[in-house]
Protein backbone atom coordinates (compact mmCIF):
# COMPACT_ATOMS: atom_id res chain seq x y z
CA UNK A 1 0.00 0.00 0.00
CA UNK A 2 1.50 3.25 -0.74
CA UNK A 3 2.04 6.12 1.61
CA UNK A 4 -0.52 8.69 1.23
CA UNK A 5 0.38 12.33 2.23
CA UNK A 6 -1.76 14.72 4.30
CA UNK A 7 -3.51 16.55 1.77
CA UNK A 8 -5.97 19.58 1.37
CA UNK A 9 -7.96 20.91 -1.74
CA UNK A 10 -8.30 24.72 -1.72
CA UNK A 11 -9.63 27.44 -3.85
CA UNK A 12 -7.87 29.00 -6.59
CA UNK A 13 -5.35 31.72 -5.30
CA UNK A 14 -6.54 34.72 -4.72
CA UNK A 15 -5.77 37.10 -8.19
CA UNK A 16 -2.80 39.51 -7.80
CA UNK A 17 -3.45 43.02 -8.20
CA UNK A 18 -0.14 44.90 -10.14
CA UNK A 19 0.74 48.48 -9.95
CA UNK A 20 2.04 50.50 -12.48
CA UNK A 21 5.51 49.82 -12.15
CA UNK A 22 5.47 45.76 -11.98
CA UNK A 23 2.96 46.13 -15.24
CA UNK A 24 6.04 48.11 -16.97
CA UNK A 25 8.09 45.22 -16.18
CA UNK A 26 5.77 42.72 -17.21
CA UNK A 27 5.66 44.75 -20.74
CA UNK A 28 8.97 45.39 -21.15
CA UNK A 29 9.92 41.63 -19.98
CA UNK A 30 7.35 40.37 -22.79
CA UNK A 31 9.08 42.29 -25.84
CA UNK A 32 12.57 41.41 -24.62
CA UNK A 33 11.13 37.97 -24.55
CA UNK A 34 9.33 38.06 -28.23
CA UNK A 35 12.99 39.67 -29.57
CA UNK A 36 15.27 36.70 -28.12
CA UNK A 37 12.93 33.84 -29.14
CA UNK A 38 13.34 34.92 -32.85
CA UNK A 39 17.12 33.76 -32.13
CA UNK A 40 16.89 30.87 -30.08
CA UNK A 41 13.82 28.81 -28.93
CA UNK A 42 12.60 30.14 -25.29
CA UNK A 43 9.22 29.51 -25.65
CA UNK A 44 6.41 28.15 -28.56
CA UNK A 45 6.79 31.08 -31.16
CA UNK A 46 3.13 33.11 -30.86
CA UNK A 47 1.47 36.18 -30.68
CA UNK A 48 2.30 38.55 -27.24
CA UNK A 49 -1.47 38.04 -26.52
CA UNK A 50 -1.06 34.51 -26.44
CA UNK A 51 2.23 34.27 -24.46
CA UNK A 52 0.64 37.20 -22.17
CA UNK A 53 -1.71 34.55 -21.08
CA UNK A 54 0.03 31.48 -21.64
CA UNK A 55 3.06 32.31 -19.94
CA UNK A 56 2.95 35.41 -17.70
CA UNK A 57 -0.82 35.30 -16.09
CA UNK A 58 0.19 31.67 -15.82
CA UNK A 59 2.50 32.59 -13.53
CA UNK A 60 1.79 35.57 -12.08
CA UNK A 61 -1.30 33.14 -10.38
CA UNK A 62 1.77 31.75 -8.36
CA UNK A 63 2.40 34.91 -6.72
CA UNK A 64 -0.24 35.11 -4.16
CA UNK A 65 0.75 31.08 -2.67
CA UNK A 66 4.45 32.37 -1.80
CA UNK A 67 4.60 34.09 1.69
CA UNK A 68 5.67 37.84 2.03
CA UNK A 69 9.35 37.45 2.44
CA UNK A 70 12.18 34.72 2.00
CA UNK A 71 14.06 33.65 -0.80
CA UNK A 72 13.53 32.16 -3.94
CA UNK A 73 14.75 29.78 -6.18
CA UNK A 74 13.47 28.70 -9.89
CA UNK A 75 15.04 25.36 -11.15
CA UNK A 76 14.67 25.20 -15.28
CA UNK A 77 14.03 28.85 -15.44
CA UNK A 78 14.45 28.78 -18.96
CA UNK A 79 12.72 32.23 -20.21
CA UNK A 80 12.20 33.35 -16.45
CA UNK A 81 8.95 31.13 -16.05
CA UNK A 82 7.88 31.82 -13.41
CA UNK A 83 11.15 32.82 -11.41
CA UNK A 84 11.69 36.16 -13.15
CA UNK A 85 8.43 36.91 -13.31
CA UNK A 86 7.51 36.23 -9.79
CA UNK A 87 10.73 38.15 -8.66
CA UNK A 88 9.23 41.11 -10.77
CA UNK A 89 6.04 41.07 -9.38
CA UNK A 90 7.07 40.66 -5.48
CA UNK A 91 10.74 41.91 -5.11
CA UNK A 92 11.81 38.37 -3.55
CA UNK A 93 15.44 37.69 -3.56
CA UNK A 94 15.10 35.39 -6.39
CA UNK A 95 17.92 32.99 -7.91
CA UNK A 96 17.32 31.66 -11.72
CA UNK A 97 19.15 28.09 -12.76
CA UNK A 98 19.25 27.37 -16.04
CA UNK A 99 21.80 24.65 -17.64
CA UNK A 100 21.49 26.05 -21.13
CA UNK A 101 23.97 28.75 -22.10
CA UNK A 102 21.97 30.44 -24.49
CA UNK A 103 18.77 30.67 -21.70
CA UNK A 104 21.24 32.05 -19.22
CA UNK A 105 22.41 34.41 -21.63
CA UNK A 106 18.62 35.71 -21.98
CA UNK A 107 18.08 36.09 -18.27
CA UNK A 108 21.12 37.59 -17.68
CA UNK A 109 19.88 40.32 -20.13
CA UNK A 110 16.67 40.36 -19.04
CA UNK A 111 18.03 40.96 -15.26
CA UNK A 112 20.10 43.94 -16.49
CA UNK A 113 17.21 45.61 -18.56
CA UNK A 114 14.42 45.16 -15.97
CA UNK A 115 16.99 46.20 -12.98
CA UNK A 116 16.20 43.64 -10.61
CA UNK A 117 19.37 43.76 -8.32
CA UNK A 118 18.02 41.14 -6.16
CA UNK A 119 17.84 38.25 -9.21
CA UNK A 120 20.87 36.31 -9.70
CA UNK A 121 21.24 33.84 -12.47
CA UNK A 122 23.31 30.06 -12.17
CA UNK A 123 24.58 29.02 -15.61
CA UNK A 124 24.67 25.73 -13.69
CA UNK A 125 22.74 21.78 -13.67
CA UNK A 126 20.55 21.39 -10.90
CA UNK A 127 22.86 18.84 -9.19
CA UNK A 128 25.57 20.59 -8.81
CA UNK A 129 24.05 24.18 -8.01
CA UNK A 130 25.33 25.87 -4.80
CA UNK A 131 22.67 28.24 -2.91
CA UNK A 132 22.06 29.95 0.06
CA UNK A 133 19.09 28.18 1.73
CA UNK A 134 15.65 28.48 -0.10
CA UNK A 135 12.24 29.57 1.46
CA UNK A 136 10.31 28.79 -1.81
CA UNK A 137 11.00 26.73 -4.87
CA UNK A 138 9.60 26.48 -8.43
CA UNK A 139 9.98 24.53 -11.22
CA UNK A 140 7.78 24.77 -14.30
CA UNK A 141 7.21 22.13 -16.95
CA UNK A 142 10.65 20.86 -15.89
CA UNK A 143 10.18 17.24 -14.57
CA UNK A 144 8.03 14.95 -13.09
CA UNK A 145 7.28 15.46 -9.21
CA UNK A 146 9.22 12.37 -8.20
CA UNK A 147 12.63 14.00 -10.17
CA UNK A 148 11.83 17.30 -8.25
CA UNK A 149 11.49 16.20 -4.56
CA UNK A 150 15.16 15.32 -4.38
CA UNK A 151 16.32 18.53 -4.96
CA UNK A 152 13.12 20.15 -2.99
CA UNK A 153 14.60 18.06 -0.10
CA UNK A 154 18.43 19.59 -0.49
CA UNK A 155 17.94 22.67 -1.10
CA UNK A 156 14.83 24.07 0.95
CA UNK A 157 15.78 25.64 3.69
CA UNK A 158 13.38 24.28 7.21
CA UNK A 159 9.81 24.61 6.62
CA UNK A 160 10.15 25.60 3.00
CA UNK A 161 7.73 25.33 0.19
CA UNK A 162 8.28 24.30 -3.05
CA UNK A 163 4.90 25.59 -5.90
CA UNK A 164 4.71 23.36 -8.51
CA UNK A 165 2.36 24.05 -11.58
CA UNK A 166 1.18 20.43 -12.72
CA UNK A 167 -0.77 19.52 -16.19
CA UNK A 168 -3.41 16.55 -17.15
CA UNK A 169 -1.05 14.29 -15.06
CA UNK A 170 -0.74 16.17 -11.94
CA UNK A 171 -2.50 13.34 -9.75
CA UNK A 172 -0.70 10.43 -11.68
CA UNK A 173 2.77 12.60 -10.78
CA UNK A 174 1.81 12.99 -6.99
CA UNK A 175 0.61 9.20 -6.61
CA UNK A 176 4.02 8.17 -8.56
CA UNK A 177 6.31 10.35 -5.95
CA UNK A 178 4.66 9.84 -3.10
CA UNK A 179 5.84 6.04 -3.46
CA UNK A 180 8.83 6.98 -2.11
CA UNK A 181 7.96 10.20 -0.48
CA UNK A 182 5.97 12.03 1.96
CA UNK A 183 4.96 15.78 2.80
CA UNK A 184 2.37 17.76 3.14
CA UNK A 185 0.05 18.98 -0.10
CA UNK A 186 -1.87 21.81 -1.05
CA UNK A 187 -3.73 21.89 -4.17
CA UNK A 188 -4.78 24.39 -6.11
CA UNK A 189 -7.01 24.94 -9.37
CA UNK A 190 -5.27 27.09 -11.77
CA UNK A 191 -7.04 29.96 -12.91
CA UNK A 192 -5.74 29.57 -16.82
CA UNK A 193 -6.29 25.80 -17.24
CA UNK A 194 -8.67 24.18 -15.86
CA UNK A 195 -7.04 20.61 -16.61
CA UNK A 196 -4.38 21.88 -14.45
CA UNK A 197 -3.42 21.93 -10.82
CA UNK A 198 -1.00 23.78 -8.59
CA UNK A 199 1.02 22.01 -5.71
CA UNK A 200 2.10 23.71 -3.11
CA UNK A 201 4.50 21.00 -0.87
CA UNK A 202 6.41 21.38 2.58
CA UNK A 203 7.60 19.14 5.13
CA UNK A 204 9.56 16.84 1.76
CA UNK A 205 10.52 13.47 3.94
CA UNK A 206 12.35 10.21 1.89
CA UNK A 207 10.27 7.43 2.76
CA UNK A 208 11.29 3.41 2.01
CA UNK A 209 7.97 1.89 -0.46
CA UNK A 210 5.74 0.09 1.06
CA UNK A 211 4.35 -3.10 -0.48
Amino acid sequence: MKHLPPSTATASPARLQLDAAAEARLEAYLDLLLRWNGRINLVAKAPVEVLRQRHVADCLQLAPLLPAEGVLADLGSGAGLPGLVLAMVTGLETHLVEADRRKAAFLVEAVARLALPKVNVHAERIEDVQLPPIDILTARALAPLASLLPHAQRLLAPGGTAIFPKGRTAEQELADAMANWSCRVERFPSQTDPASTIFRLSGMRHVQPQA
